[in-house]
């Protein structure tokens, strides 16, 4: 895939679910997502299991917004109940074949089914709005939540990469082309 290829999509950049909002990330999410970064149950499963210090999150924070200007879409900030509870979506993989789907949600909300909803929607626009054809998860071994998320949505084992330095699973669904 083009790195390219979906630049300009001008898809509604705010969708719903039955229990969530999903939008652009602002500038103003930067101390939740600060506060997000810090959670060690949060950054378990990073090749290097560290919180964030705050320039870190604000430097991912300034990545999810660049690419939305870039590209015309990327991870939302997710909110349920009019409060924020993390953020996910898709954006263009620069390593791999096809979009690359991510989601990082709060503890609190873990359990509840966000994440499937999430994902689900996210699947929905990836293929309906920007007619694409592949869509990877890369998640590391140990995190065997995220891992049955995945295979619920319908996402299949394809092979192990590495990622920052460590071994991890990638799932696609789409065309299962490497």
């Amino acid at each position: 895939m083009l790195e390219n290829e979906f630049k300009g999509a001008s898809q509604s950049a705010v969708r719903r679910t039955a229990r969530l909002r999903l939008r652009p990330p602002v500038e103003g999410d930067a101390d939740f997502l600060t506060l997000l970064f810090s959670r060690p149950e949060l950054v378990a499963h990073r090749p290097v299991p560290r919180p964030d210090a705050p320039e870190e999150s604000a430097a991912r924070l300034a990545r999810d917004i660049g690419h939305w200007k870039d590209h015309g879409f990327g991870r939302w900030a997710v909110e349920s109940g009019g409060a924020l509870i993390g953020f996910g979506g898709v954006t263009v993989s620069k390593e791999f074949h096809g979009l690359n789907l991510s989601y990082h949600l709060q503890p609190e909300s873990w359990g509840h089914g966000y994440a499937t909803e999430l994902v689900r929607e996210s699947l929905t626009f990836a293929f309906d709005d920007l007619q694409a054809d592949r869509v990877i998860g890369l998640v590391r071994t140990a995190n065997a939540a995220s891992k049955r998320i995945l295979e619920k949505c319908g996402f299949i084992f394809e092979r192990e990469v590495m990622l920052h330095g460590a071994p991890t699973n990638m799932y696609a669904t789409g065309s299962f082309r490497i």
